[in-house]
């Protein structure tokens, strides 16, 4: 890969690490062909599809002309593989906040379990999490809930293609979904929870792939600095 390469454009990716926002990401590999490839101060960089800094996996980062085909990258349906934690709900719906109150899971079985991803396949109605980026009335969810302050959140529509449960060793069950544009694995997570008559919340996400793009073929952060460190202007 070449500076001009660079710059006409190209398509990266990435394995995202935990704890890293996308927006950290993005910024180090900026940093990274900046330095080693003497790019002009404003090239055009950014990525196809926000990872929660919880979460794992493929994070795909245009540079160049494919800065404009991240609208239609990120319109493609996306897999992901994580687990819920079930018997208990998170304001979050994730890690990120305590518990905020327990629920039985006794009569949880694997028949309940597998019949019960059976309401959430196809289009349905979505909650987005109050702890997300969407903006109401020019504020993000996320600064309205950490100023503890109450907002209602309207239902969106939203497709699961596929849902397949792959382990089951309560309190956790792993799971993978590929879905659409727009789905929240963490209200995924909640509403699954609701459905089974107590509680979850997500305690591991990683995305997999987003349309034809696969987290096989990325790259970890840490491996693309170390490739290009060698690297020549």
């Amino acid at each position: 890969m070449t500076a001009e390469e660079i710059l006409k454009g190209q398509i990266l990716l990435i394995d995202k690490p935990l704890t890293w926002s996308s927006f950290q990401a993005v910024n180090k590999l900026k940093y990274i062909l900046k330095r080693n490839f003497d790019l002009p101060k404003k090239f055009k960089i950014g990525h196809a599809g926000t990872l929660d800094p919880l979460a794992t996996g493929l994070l795909i980062i245009c540079t160049g002309k494919f800065t404009k085909s991240i609208a239609e990258i990120q319109s493609q349906a996306k897999e992901y593989t994580g687990t819920f934690t079930v018997g208990a709900t998170t304001p979050s719906y994730d890690l990120e906040t305590e518990i905020d109150a327990t629920f039985p899971t006794a009569h949880i079985t694997e028949a309940l379990i597998l019949e019960t991803t059976k309401q959430f396949f196809g289009e349905i109605d979505q909650k987005p999490p109050v702890f997300s980026a969407i903006k109401k009335d020019g504020i993000r969810l996320y600064e309205h809930a950490r100023a503890g302050i109450e907002v209602e959140i309207a239902f969106r529509k939203t497709t699961i293609h596929e849902f397949e449960i792959t382990r089951i060793a309560l309190p956790e069950i792993d799971f993978r979904v590929r879905c659409s544009k727009g789905t929240y694995i963490r209200s995924l997570a909640f509403d699954f929870g609701k459905a089974l008559q107590s509680g979850a919340y997500l305690s591991s996400l990683r995305r997999t792939k987003i349309g034809d793009y696969t987290v096989d073929n990325a790259t970890d952060i840490a491996i693309f600095e170390k490739n290009f460190s060698q690297h020549e202007k």
